[in-house]
C-alpha cells in the first residue's frame, strides 16, 4: 500500500470521483471536498499532497493555498492546482503562491498522475537528502526536519518553495546562484515558470528574513547568493 495521503479539493463531484478512482488504483490513499470550506474543516496536516481547484464557491483555491501557506503546520503540504485558469498571470499567481505545480483542464489522468508522482517523488529525495537537522546562520535558525524557521527563538511561516530557496542559500552560503540554477533545483522540470517568479521569491524571503535579508544579494547579470 502506498504510504501517501492525498485529498483532492473540486466542486465538480464527478472529477473529484474519477481523480480518487483513479489514484486509489495507484495505492494512494485518496479523500475529496467539493469546496475549500469543506476541507478546511479536515485536519490538512495529515496530507501529503493536495490537489487544488482554483475556482471554487466562497473561497477560491487561491485563497484557500495562501491560508495554508500561513500557518507554519500546512505551509509546506505540496499543492498541485487544477484549473481552467490557464493565462499567464494565472500561472504565476498559482506559482507565487508556492504551488509545486500547475495543471490545465481538461487534462488526462495519465497525466494529472504523472505529476502526482513527480512531486511526491522530490519529497522522498528531499527527505533522504537532509543529513543535517539544522542549519544556521546567526539566530536564524532552519530546522529540516520539521521544517521550521526561527529567527531569535520567534518562528516565521514560509512557504514550500521559500523554505527550499532559502535551504538553498544556507546550505551553499557565499555561492551566486543563476535564476535558471533556482528553478532547477526548487522548480520541477515539468512546469513552467517565469525569471520573475523568482525575483517575488526572494523579495517576500527578505522581507521575511527581517535584517538577515541584506545576506541575500543580488550579483547584477549573474543571479543571488546568501553572503555569509
Amino acid at each position: 500500500m502506498n504510504p501517501y495521503k492525498i485529498l483532492v479539493v473540486d466542486d465538480e463531484e464527478d472529477l473529484c470521483e474519477i481523480l480518487q478512482f483513479n489514484l486509489e488504483l495507484e495505492g494512494y490513499d485518496v479523500d475529496v471536498a467539493y469546496s475549500a470550506e469543506d476541507a478546511l474543516k479536515k485536519d490538512i496536516t495529515e496530507y501529503n499532497l493536495l490537489l487544488l481547484d482554483v475556482m471554487m464557491g466562497e473561497i477560491s483555491g487561491f485563497r484557500m493555498a495562501r491560508m495554508l501557506s500561513e500557518n507554519p503546520k500546512t505551509a509546506n503540504i505540496p499543492i498541485i492546482f487544477l484549473t481552467a485558469k490557464d493565462t499567464e498571470n494565472d500561472r504565476l499567481t498559482g506559482f507565487n503562491i508556492g504551488a509545486d505545480d500547475y495543471i490545465s483542464k481538461p487534462f488526462s489522468i495519465r497525466e494529472v498522475i504523472a505529476r502526482v508522482k513527480a512531486v511526491l517523488r522530490r519529497i522522498e529525495v528531499s527527505t533522504e537528502s537532509e543529513e543535517e537537522p539544522e542549519l544556521r546562520h546567526d539566530t536564524l535558525v532552519m530546522n529540516l526536519n520539521n521544517k521550521k524557521v526561527t529567527i531569535d527563538d520567534e518562528e516565521v511561516s514560509f512557504t514550500k518553495k521559500e523554505f527550499e530557496i532559502l535551504k538553498l542559500f544556507l546550505e551553499n552560503k557565499n555561492r551566486v546562484f543563476t535564476r535558471e540554477e533556482i528553478l532547477s533545483r526548487v522548480w520541477s522540470d515539468e512546469v513552467v515558470v517565469l525569471d520573475r517568479t523568482i525575483d517575488v521569491n526572494i523579495t517576500r524571503l527578505r522581507k521575511k528574513i527581517g535584517r538577515y535579508g541584506k545576506q541575500i544579494v543580488t550579483r547584477l547579470g549573474f543571479g543571488y547568493c546568501f553572503e555569509g
